[in-house]
C-alpha cells in the first residue's frame, strides 16, 4: 500500500526534479545539474537550462561505472548535440537519511529519478571524487542512427516530465539504471533483445558489443582499453571543454 512521493526530505544530489518544455524541435531542458565539488559529498550546488534543438542531436555515447567488481556497473547515457552533450543517469532517489541498499531496492523504499546533468558532473563526482570505493568509469560511443537517439531522447524527456507529475519506486530488478534504459530502446528498430546481462550491468558493454550496437571496429579488449577516461577526466577536472578532452584522441576505429 506504500505509494511513491516527491514531498520527502531527499538527499541533496536528487533534491531537484528536471523537466522539460517543448517549442516544436526546440526542447528546453530545466534543472540540469552542475555541482562544483570540492569532494564528494562536499559541493556547491548548481543548475541551468539550455534548449536543444533535436534536429542537431547526431550522437548518443553510454557511460559504465564500477565500483565493486565485473559484474555490476551503472550505466547511463550522454546525448550529444555536436559539440554540447547532455548526460542523463537514471538513479533511487534517496531521502537524507538514507543510504542505497540493492536488498532495499527491491522493497519500495526509493523513488526513481532520472539525473539530467552537465558532464562536467555526472561524470566528473564518479572519476574525480568517488574514492570510497573508487569508481573506474569507461565512456564508448553507441552505434545507430540519430533518429535512433532522437526517439530515445524524448521518451526520456516525456517519462521526466510524468515522474515530476506522478513519481514512480525505484527497483532493483525491474526498474533500475540498466533496464530502464533498455526498455526506452524498445522503440527503435533492431533493438538488442533482454538479457542475463543487462541484469548483470557490469556485461552490458560487451554485449552492446556482440550485438553491433557500439561504434568501432576494434576487438573489445582494445575498445574497452580506449575507453576508459579516469585519467583524462581528472586532467580536464573543471575545464570549460571538459567533454572535448576526455574524447579527445581516442581512436575507436582502426580506419
Amino acid at each position: 500500500m506504500i505509494e511513491p512521493s516527491n514531498n520527502r526530505e531527499w538527499q541533496p544530489e536528487v533534491a531537484v526534479l528536471p523537466y522539460a518544455t517543448f517549442d516544436g524541435n526546440l526542447i528546453t531542458v530545466h534543472n540540469i545539474r552542475n555541482f562544483d565539488y570540492y569532494t564528494e559529498t562536499d559541493f556547491t550546488p548548481a543548475y541551468y537550462e539550455r534548449t536543444y534543438d533535436l534536429g542537431k542531436l547526431d550522437s548518443a555515447d553510454l557511460v559504465a561505472a564500477y565500483w565493486m567488481g565485473p559484474t555490476i556497473a551503472h550505466i547511463f547515457l550522454t546525448f550529444g548535440f555536436g559539440d554540447d552533450r547532455l548526460a542523463v543517469s537514471i538513479e533511487a532517489r534517496k531521502e537524507a537519511t538514507e543510504a542505497y541498499s540493492s536488498i532495499k531496492g527491491f522493497f519500495k523504499q526509493y523513488e526513481l529519478i532520472y539525473i539530467v546533468g552537465d558532464e562536467r558532473d555526472l561524470i566528473r563526482v564518479r572519476t574525480n571524487y568517488r574514492n570510497d570505493p573508487p569508481e573506474e568509469v569507461y565512456l564508448y560511443p553507441l552505434a545507430g542512427s540519430p533518429e535512433n537517439a532522437k526517439r530515445v531522447f524524448l521518451a526520456y524527456m516525456k517519462t521526466i516530465n510524468e515522474l515530476r507529475e506522478r513519481p514512480r519506486f525505484y527497483n532493483t530488478l525491474t526498474a533500475n539504471c540498466t533496464n530502464v534504459i533498455w526498455m526506452h530502446t524498445r522503440l527503435n528498430p533492431g533493438h538488442v533483445p533482454f538479457s542475463w546481462k543487462i541484469l548483470l550491468s557490469g556485461f552490458t558493454p560487451a554485449y552492446l558489443y556482440e550485438q553491433g550496437k557500439l561504434a568501432t571496429n576494434l576487438s573489445f579488449e582494445t575498445l574497452r582499453s580506449r575507453a576508459r577516461i579516469n585519467e583524462r577526466a581528472m586532467q580536464a577536472d573543471q575545464a570549460s571543454d571538459f567533454s572535448r578532452l576526455i574524447r579527445a584522441n581516442r581512436p575507436f576505429s582502426t580506419s
